[in-house]
């Protein structure tokens, strides 16, 4: 699914920082992660195969209309996958992490420790 173009997914602008007269850039945040639930819902997806809306709501202790609204963003985005079946006669919600996803949680890890390389010097 392709990704839809908003506020939220623009990149936050890169950050400097002078060293010995020289400026240093910092590559941009994807701001779709960055948030907290979202970055806590990929995070999670990346340590596990999959987990059920349940097991998200719990880990993360969010309320079902914060996890839905997150989940759903990402899911427009690619991000993650959401399969729904029933297990006898309990509907059950699971999400995986898309290539997509997890390629861009790598690119954000990567960012944030640039950014931490910068802070330190």
């Amino acid at each position: 699914m392709a990704a839809k173009s908003s506020a939220l997914e623009k990149p936050v602008p890169a950050l400097r920082q002078a060293a010995a007269g020289d400026a240093v850039a910092i590559p941009s945040l994807d701001r779709l992660i960055h948030e907290r639930v979202r970055l806590g819902i990929v995070s999670a997806l990346a340590a596990n195969r999959a987990l059920t809306f349940n097991e998200l709501k719990k880990l993360l202790r969010i309320t079902d209309g914060n996890l839905s609204v997150h989940a759903r963003k990402l899911e427009e985005a690619g991000y993650v996958s959401c399969s729904k079946s029933f297990q006898g006669r309990m509907p059950k919600t699971e999400y995986t992490l898309t290539e997509t996803g997890r390629k861009a949680l790598e690119k954000y890890l990567n960012h944030m420790e640039a950014l931490i390389q910068a802070m330190k010097r």
